[in-house]
């Protein structure tokens, strides 16, 4: 039965149950995570709206036409748009 002797091996132990464990641990500790946690999805936020703006500006640039296009779009919207 070396299958069952797999399942009950420490190594074939997926990363949930090391997470259900570390979260078991003390209540000081939970509020720094949640601090940490909070700047690091800040960070990983800006880094993402830095790629995009990058990723459509570089999309602008080989696709010239298509940009215009949206241009006049956009201008289009705000000459519609009522204050």
């Amino acid at each position: 039965m070396a299958d069952g002797d797999l399942r009950d091996s420490p190594a074939s132990r997926g990363p949930r149950e090391g997470r259900d464990a570390e979260g078991v641990t003390g209540g000081t500790g939970d509020v720094e995570d949640a601090q940490e946690s909070d700047a690091a999805r800040r960070r990983r936020r800006a880094q993402f709206l830095r790629e995009l703006h990058e990723a459509k500006q570089l999309r602008d640039r080989v696709q010239p036409r298509r940009a215009r296009a949206a241009r006049m779009r956009q201008q289009m919207r705000m000459r519609t748009f009522r204050w």
